[in-house]
């Protein structure tokens, strides 16, 4: 059977081609040492480093919420300290007005504790990035509005906020609540006007009606310690969670490299034998394109 001769150089240039490919692909494995750089190199692959990449997009929006829920629980954290240590002078103050004092020392007292009511109530309503922290979901209003006298001192305070906690998704099983709730935020407007009945009952004299405010300072004390300890443990849990996520980055970045990275020597390897291989059939061609009708009647 005869082969017409431009069969024999058809396939003799698509043989030199696919050689070329062959090499042009090894080389640009070397160089970018990945093993894919489109989803056709290996489709099934693809699929697999595409689901692992999106778990770890996932998982990072999962690491922006924690670094958001660890900001709001520490805001929340420093702004309840701050009104611990204005209940622990409030409570001092209390003790000295409830004994014997003159009538300057009490009116001195009263505007000591005047003050302390001024900055718990900025305390109270203070913001993170424009959000209200006390006032449960209801971030965008003030949650402690006051009423004030003629000579613009506090007579009330009323909780314009409500019960509800922003809840923050952690994990694709968890979320956590960073917030102070409800117990918390009910705690400061208890202390808010007890620090007016504490005033008010120094510029009275004293005494027993300063006796009886104390046990009410406790009381809203004992709460601000608990929403203390309900902080740190909230940020223990935030902790303990971004440590197993970058656990999981790191193992999720492992998989894909394995799925996407080249065996750098055994490459270099395929790369040089393609590249013989390249050459052989390019030295062959043209020694096979030389033959002439008058070679093959010899």
């Amino acid at each position: 059977m005869r082969i017409a001769s431009n069969t024999v150089s058809d396939n003799i240039v698509r043989q030199i081609q696919d050689l070329s490919s062959q090499q042009t692909k090894l080389q640009a494995q070397v160089a970018s040492q990945k093993r894919i750089t489109q989803a056709d190199d290996d489709p099934a692959a693809t699929g697999r480093v595409l689901n692992l990449d999106s778990e770890r997009r996932a998982i990072d929006q999962f690491n922006r919420n924690a670094d958001r829920a660890l900001e709001i629980s520490q805001a929340t954290y420093n702004g309840l300290l701050q009104i611990k240590r204005i209940s622990d002078r409030a409570s001092e103050i209390g003790t000295l007005g409830a004994g014997a004092q003159s009538p300057e020392s009490l009116n001195a007292y009263a505007a000591e504790v005047d003050q302390l009511l001024e900055q718990t109530l900025q305390l109270a309503n203070s913001r993170l990035r424009n959000d209200y922290l006390y006032g449960g979901t209801a971030v965008d209003t003030p949650p402690f509005n006051v009423t004030r006298s003629a000579a613009g001192e506090i007579t009330g305070v009323t909780f314009a906020g409500n019960a509800a906690q922003t809840s923050i998704t952690l994990s694709e099983t968890s979320s956590v609540s960073p917030g102070s709730d409800a117990t918390a935020n009910s705690g400061i407007q208890d202390f808010l006007n007890n620090l007016i009945t504490l005033r008010d009952a120094l510029r009275a004299g004293g005494g027993a009606a300063v006796t009886a405010v104390q046990a009410n300072l406790v009381t809203t004390e004992d709460t601000f310690v608990s929403s203390l300890a309900q902080q740190g443990a909230v940020q223990m849990r935030i902790d303990v969670n971004q440590s197993q996520q970058k656990a999981r980055i790191e193992n999720l970045q492992g998989l894909i490299a394995g799925e996407t990275e080249v065996d750098l020597p055994s490459t270099v390897v395929k790369l040089t034998h393609a590249q013989t291989a390249y050459q052989a059939a390019l030295q062959s061609a043209a020694n096979i394109m030389r033959l002439s009708l008058l070679d093959y009647i010899k």
